[in-house]
């Protein structure tokens, strides 16, 4: 769950860059625009993902 928590905040990351530098928001074009059920069922799974990744500050690395 982790991994897929981490390519989702990647993900979101990269597409806020997407819009930051050239107002190209990146889900909207791909998916229909940003009201499109799909396209929200993405931002929120990149939310989701943000919040799982919260966790890991609080968790213990392995000893390696």
């Amino acid at each position: 769950m982790d991994r897929v928590a981490l390519l989702l905040v990647i993900f979101g990351a990269l597409n806020w860059l997407l819009i930051g530098l050239f107002r190209f928001d990146l889900i909207a074009v791909l998916l229909g625009g940003q009201e499109a059920v799909l396209s929200r069922a993405i931002y929120i799974l990149v939310g989701l993902g943000g919040i799982w990744s919260i966790s890991l500050f609080f968790r213990e690395r392995g000893k390696t």
